[in-house]
């Protein structure tokens, strides 16, 4: 029989389809594993292509970690202003009100972070030090970002895959950082603040605990570190990776656990790819804002989403998610993918 599952997480209602659910393995793609090449002249983030896309705003070379105001040469990270930015680096933000209509003048950072020169070199394949030197980056523009006046809410993500709703190839994430806080972080720190008020906890680490404890949903564990399926996930293989340590904004993270995040995320990631052949996925730092740090109820974490399925109309129409696998499942059937 079906059954219901709330995401405490999330604050959303799943359906379990167990009737027609689908066996882990019934995921993995089937198609040709296209070899990719270590450089393609026409790619604007290839070495050498520098001038395709805005002067670098940062670089990490082989020996030094610096800003720039110029093209680099030697590099092994490098984040550009995006060329097609959503949003417009000049200018104030200005809000309007006018009765129920309500505008913000579209200020803010969009910025590409092109996480390799090797063209071919997808997460999955990368060593833990190039991961870390990511990991670093990712909080270096974080802080900066958070640093704008104009900028409330910064959210780093990557798109790996069309599915994914990527347009180039070549490894890249990207980092938005938007004048106004979104409502969905919005919402999410009032409940949590909500259960903290009633129960004195953090929901974040209450869920991480019982995860750990019963271990049927666990993908990977470390140090600092678990990676679980969620018991209401709303997707196949969706998963998260949260710090052991309470953390409400991903700015609070030391050099320790930037190790060690490069490392769980870089073998999940590998675990998806072996077992599910490559799959389009997201993933995304849900955290909350810099002015945030330090609050006993928030906790951030790395949302990680196989895109397995599509959202169809029930989905669009009543705002709740069916899922097609069982989340104690899929994370057997990754935990059992062997990756170095």
């Amino acid at each position: 029989m079906p059954e219901l599952r709330y995401n405490v997480i999330t604050h959303d209602w799943v359906i379990l389809a167990t009737e027609r659910a689908k066996r882990p393995e019934e995921f993995a793609r089937k198609k040709d594993q296209k070899v990719l090449p270590a450089y393609v002249p026409t790619c604007p983030f290839c070495p050498g292509n520098e001038k395709m896309t805005p002067p670098e705003t940062y670089v990490v070379s082989d020996t030094t970690l610096r800003q720039s105001s110029g093209s680099a040469t030697g590099w092994r990270v490098r984040v550009t202003p995006n060329k097609f930015a959503a949003l417009a680096y000049e200018g104030k933000r200005d809000r309007c009100i006018q009765g129920v209509r309500r505008t913000v003048s579209g200020v803010g950072i969009h910025e590409v972070i092109v996480e390799t020169p090797d063209h071919s070199n997808t997460t999955a394949r990368r060593s833990d030090r190039e991961m870390e030197i990511l990991i670093q980056t990712y909080l270096n523009r974080f802080k900066a970002a958070s640093a704008d006046p104009r900028v409330e809410q910064v959210t780093l993500f990557k798109n790996h895959g069309e599915a994914a709703g990527t347009s180039l190839e070549h490894p890249h994430s990207q980092l938005i950082g938007t004048p106004v806080i979104t409502s969905q972080i919005r919402d999410r720190l009032i409940h949590s603040l909500r259960h903290f008020d009633e129960f004195g906890e953090c929901i974040f680490c209450h869920v991480m605990d019982l995860e750990g404890q019963e271990g049927t949903r666990v993908v990977l564990e470390s140090e600092k570190f678990l990676c679980f399926t969620q018991f209401a996930a709303l997707t196949p293989f969706s998963m998260m990776i949260i710090p052991r340590r309470h953390m409400a904004c991903f700015a609070e993270i030391n050099d320790a656990e930037v190790a060690d995040l490069s490392k769980i995320l870089r073998r999940t990631l590998a675990k998806l790819s072996l077992g599910l052949g490559d799959p389009d996925y997201n993933y995304a730092f849900r955290t909350a804002p810099l002015e945030y740090t330090g609050v006993k109820y928030y906790h951030w974490y790395v949302s990680i989403i196989p895109r397995l399925t599509k959202m169809a109309g029930f989905e669009l129409g009543s705002g709740m998610f069916i899922n097609v696998s069982l989340p104690e499942e899929n994370a057997a059937f990754l935990r059992g993918i062997l990756v170095e």
